[in-house]
């Protein structure tokens, strides 16, 4: 057969009538399997930032206008934000997918430390480079059934940058754009597999920046105003309220910029702050105790202070309803084995996790995540008050690997990788054929959503008017004339 028949093969399958079905559905994402990973590989080398994403929010959208998407760039007033849209009518699939990279955690694809030269400094320690790929790969697989008349309604895909503080899906879901979205399904890499959603942490992020005087260190101290005093009396007061949050509270900072020089009082600090719980309101409650930390701390130095809110997250409401399905699907669809190469790459990677791992077999079992609560925050959470939303994880990293580590980012270049890609995509193309066929499920979705908010209106924890932080991963702009 001539070379240019091999590759128009498989848009000739999935044109005849055996692809028409669902059981038919994995082997339409294993179709794509090789361009899928060429593309999860090719984001996971660019590892963009939030609000940064360029080039990797842009080979998506691309995809999917080629695939005959209808594609909205630039969506909330965020550049790297996107929306693809295909078919007509109801009832409306939203399949969400992420793409930030996470800043100082450039990783080789090796089982051991080696940072990657070059590039963003950046890496995909939470998966994302998987994320947007396996649920675009499983918006066209939906959409190619809409087209031959198998299903009837629309499917939307969103790219959403950000996810990893800078709370986009927030500014996306103000800007009403899963207002006509029926449900929406997502997914997660993680070191297991998971079905159904635990939720999450709600979350406020702000970046507190402190402008003092300069002076020599030690020729003339008394002329100084130590930015870096403020910022440290800062972290100092939020240890001491640390004792006095309710149950649950999580308190997290770290120093992004704090002087250049020991002979040199500086003149600029910067510090990026989280307050977390398990509920919105306590976290509106804390934020402003958090500020009265950073007032405090220039107040003591006579510095001044300048509050960068970077938005908030809300706590994730799980769907039971939406969940039995992702389960059943996931369930059935476990399919992962390993190679002799994978084993070995796992069993010299767990040789750098320090404690004792869980067995390998794990990584093939799945677990239902419902009813608890994980320790994590997404954007996510926002989309599930305002639309039936459920999602899962997928076993893409050896089991044990920590999650925002450089060992996630080494195991999002294997093959473990795109087996757990593939189980994603094929899990979410599966479940939204479910819901597209089940309009009873989609009315118990949505039934149960409006229970749990009975009493209760989405207040998101965004300012009035608040933009998208769209430089937040950028070194700081110092301000003159302080």
């Amino acid at each position: 057969m001539h070379r240019s028949h091999l590759v128009l093969l498989p848009f000739l399958l999935l044109a005849s009538p055996a692809f028409a079905q669902k059981d038919q559905l994995p082997a339409a994402i294993d179709a794509k399997a090789d361009d899928a990973w060429k593309a999860a590989q090719q984001i996971w080398e660019w590892a963009e930032p939030g609000y940064l994403e360029t080039k990797s929010a842009k080979l998506l959208a691309d995809d999917l206008e080629k695939a005959g998407f209808k594609v909205e760039r630039g969506v909330a007033k965020i550049p790297t934000a996107f929306t693809a849209t295909f078919g007509k009518g109801s009832p409306v699939i939203g399949i969400l997918g992420e793409y930030d990279a996470l800043p100082e955690l450039a990783q080789e694809g090796v089982p051991y430390r080696e940072i990657r030269d070059g590039g963003t400094g950046c890496g995909h320690a939470c998966g994302h480079h998987l994320f947007g790929v396996a649920s675009a790969t499983a918006a066209k697989a939906i959409a190619e059934q809409i087209a031959a008349g198998k299903l009837t309604g629309t499917v939307r895909f969103y790219g959403c940058p950000a996810e990893e503080g800078g709370a986009a899906k927030a500014f996306m879901v103000r800007d009403g754009l899963f207002a006509d979205c029926d449900a929406c399904l997502h997914w997660h890499p993680g070191s297991r597999n998971t079905a159904g959603d635990s939720s999450c942490l709600a979350r406020v992020a702000v970046k507190f920046r402190f402008h003092g005087t300069a002076a020599h260190a030690s020729g003339s101290p008394e002329k100084g105003r130590s930015a870096l005093d403020a910022l440290t009396l800062t972290m100092h007061a939020v240890e001491l309220l640390r004792e006095h949050t309710p149950e649950g509270t999580k308190l997290h900072h770290t120093i992004t910029a704090g002087g250049g020089a020991a002979n040199v009082v500086p003149e600029f600090a910067e510090g990026f702050f989280y307050v977390r719980h398990a509920k919105a309101e306590t976290v509106r409650k804390l934020y402003p105790r958090l500020v009265k930390c950073a007032e405090a701390g220039a107040l003591a130095t006579e510095t001044k202070l300048e509050i960068a809110n970077l938005g908030g997250t809300m706590e994730l409401l799980p769907n039971d309803a939406l969940s039995k399905v992702v389960k059943k699907n996931l369930t059935a669809l476990n399919d992962l084995k390993y190679d002799d190469d994978e084993l070995k790459f796992a069993a010299r990677l767990r040789e750098t996790f320090g404690e004792k791992p869980p067995p390998l077999d794990n990584i093939k079992r799945v677990f239902d995540s419902s009813g608890q609560v994980g320790a994590g925050s997404t954007d996510v959470g926002d989309v599930s008050w305002v639309v039936p939303t459920a999602g899962f994880g997928t076993a893409t990293w050896v089991p044990g690997t920590p999650g925002h580590s450089w060992q996630a980012v080494a195991c999002g270049r294997t093959t473990v990788a795109k087996k757990g890609m593939l189980l994603a995509a094929k899990t979410l193309a599966a479940t939204a054929w479910d819901l597209f066929e089940q309009p009873d499920t989609l009315k118990s979705a949505k039934a149960e959503l409006q229970q749990k908010l009975t009493g209760t209106a989405y207040q998101p924890l965004l300012g009035k008017d608040q933009k998208p932080p769209l430089d937040y991963r950028l070194p700081p702009k110092r301000k003159g004339g302080e």
